[in-house]
């Protein structure tokens, strides 16, 4: 079942948002996701630890978050000489069935997630449970992004069938060239 919540959650923030100071790297923030009645989704915002504990001390937060964690701030590459990626990676796999958000994906989008986590590329930050189902939030650990990912609940005698999809969708595809037929000057085949 697709969920009417927006996935769609920005990286990670350069500076503070309560403060506006820039966060260096290896600095600890904390990174909060806010219920957003605009999209009826998640609003993400990043801040220094000070800040947070002025925050929470202070009770100056007009909503209370959804989910929040500690985190070490690396900062996202910048204009790297990106090659065009030819194959489709679990991590492209998993933001576009995010984004699409299809009933028929959740279990793939789940099992790209533990892949993913499993290679150190997620970290899992924080579980919520909710009226249709655990939701468990991930973070990438380089460019900060958040996925959240319904847990399905997917039966031991499944993961195996569910993995070999996976794998199938991972795998690189033959291209098919066009048929042409080459005529020479009227011949006919003897």
């Amino acid at each position: 079942m697709a969920l009417p919540e927006t996935w769609n959650v920005r990286s990670r923030s350069r500076k503070c948002t309560a403060t506006g100071t820039p966060f260096s790297e290896g600095q600890k923030i904390i990174t909060a996701l806010f219920p957003d009645p605009e999209s009826s989704g998640y609003l993400r915002k990043d801040f220094c630890e000070a800040a947070w504990k002025e925050i929470e001390a202070g009770s100056e937060l007009s909503d209370q978050p959804f989910s929040h964690w500690r985190t070490t701030f690396i900062p996202a590459p910048i204009n790297e000489n990106v090659q065009p990626v030819t194959k489709q990676t679990a991590e492209d796999l998993l933001r576009n069935l995010v984004e699409e958000d299809q009933d028929h994906t959740e279990n793939t989008r789940y099992i790209l997630a533990v892949m993913l986590e499993r290679q150190k590329l997620l970290r899992e930050t924080d579980t919520q449970p909710t009226s249709g189902g655990t939701l468990r939030i991930y973070e990438h650990r380089k460019t900060g992004e958040v996925f959240i990912v319904k847990d399905p609940n997917i039966p031991l005698a499944q993961v195996e069938e569910i993995q070999n999809e996976v794998i199938e969708l991972l795998s690189p595809k033959p291209i098919e060239e066009p048929e042409t037929e080459i005529h020479r000057n009227n011949e006919t085949p003897s």
